[in-house]
């Protein structure tokens, strides 16, 4: 029987190290944390991105763009992009250029619609002109379903949808996908793809306006209260680890085996990890020993989702993927991620520290990654 650590090696390690994989959206959050733990297992990653925002940006603080061969440019530039596509030839490429936030979404709908529909487009445009993609996987979030505020949670069947700007353009980017799949990618010898919805994720570097951990953090750097907006809201609350895990495996069976996992994928954590926006603040402050917080009366009334969960059985069985962290882990680990970049260093070798500590728990939990 192939021990854990031999299924680790294989599955990642042996599978990435040497390819070529290209990253939309590098610069951002989960795609700064995937070209880290691409990197370290021998990956030659290229990005492709608008530049990051601020100084604190996780692509900043570990230096990425000192480790990898990164263009500045803007997924809805498909001349650029494809151009990009066919200088670096990838093996495997990753979609996580976007508009990701759900009260910009409101403010500038137009972007939101162009970046997240037709960067989605053209991304799967430079996918199906390229003579060296064998996988594409885009990331989308758990909000493209059509919310109805169930208390069970949303399996990949069900239907796309979303009230708010936002949480439409990633429903809408889904049924791209789909159409792509269907129209271009079905067939033997084309480019195996798939799409991935991933719960409320959460980290160290993510420093992202309107979204409630780093809102913490930074009331906590400048001594201030949070305000909450919607402190009674539920949320499956993951470590940006959890789902990367998940798409790395996903990536590999689509390298190694092809299109019978091609698709639609969820990757969200157990049913005790859904809490409260209040319950995650609360542990947060617990673990870090301070901050303070209030809530407020949210006066414009914008539409935002109270209630939602992802269905995760598909990848369970299918794919002999499990979440790794329980809640308590999965603050910690946040906190631990911040305090990181307040008291490190080396920001990158912190970060690889957390993936080493995630795959060791995961191994020792008998989870197959």
């Amino acid at each position: 029987m192939e021990s854990m650590e031999l299924r680790q090696q294989k599955l990642f390690k042996d599978i990435y190290k040497g390819k070529k994989v290209l990253i939309t959206g590098d610069t951002g959050f989960k795609g700064s944390w995937l070209t880290i733990w691409l990197l370290e297992m021998g990956a030659k990653v290229y990005g492709y991105a608008l530049p990051p925002k601020t100084d604190q940006d996780n692509f900043v603080t570990t230096e990425l763009s000192s480790k990898i061969i990164h263009k500045d440019g803007d997924v809805r530039d498909f001349s650029r992009l494809s151009s990009f596509f066919s200088e670096v030839k990838p093996d495997i490429a990753f979609h996580l250029a976007a508009q990701p936030l759900v009260l910009e979404s409101y403010a500038d709908p137009v972007n939101t619609f162009s970046s997240n529909l037709m960067g989605t487009v053209h991304f799967f445009e430079a996918v199906r002109m390229s003579d060296s993609v064998k996988a594409a996987i885009n990331i989308t979030s758990d909000k493209c379903y059509q919310n109805n505020e169930w208390v069970w949670g949303y399996r990949e069947s069900d239907p796309m949808g979303g009230k708010d700007p936002y949480s439409a353009s990633k429903g809408a980017s889904e049924l791209i996908t789909s159409s792509y799949l269907s129209s271009f990618f079905s067939k033997e010898k084309t480019p195996n793809i798939a799409s991935v919805r991933a719960g409320n994720v959460i980290g160290g570097g993510d420093w992202a306006n309107d979204r409630i951990v780093p809102d913490f953090f930074r009331s906590v750097q400048r001594n201030e209260i949070l305000k909450i907006r919607y402190p009674n809201a539920t949320r499956p609350w993951q470590h940006v680890l959890e789902p990367l895990s998940g798409y790395l495996l996903l990536g590999a069976k689509l390298l190694t085996e092809g299109k019978i996992y091609s698709g639609g994928w969820n990757f969200g954590p157990l049913g005790d990890a859904h809490h409260s926006v209040e319950t995650l603040i609360k542990k947060t402050i617990h673990i870090l020993g301070k901050g303070e917080y209030k809530p407020i009366e949210n006066l414009e009334k914008l539409h935002e989702a109270h209630l939602l969960k992802l269905d995760i059985s598909k990848a369970i069985h299918y794919l002999k993927w499990n979440p790794t962290l329980n809640f308590d882990e999965t603050v910690r680990f946040t906190v631990d991620g911040y305090k990181s970049e307040w008291e490190a260093t080396d920001v990158y070798r912190s970060r690889v520290d957390q993936v080493q500590s995630f795959v060791e728990l995961s191994l020792r939990r008998n989870n197959y990654l």
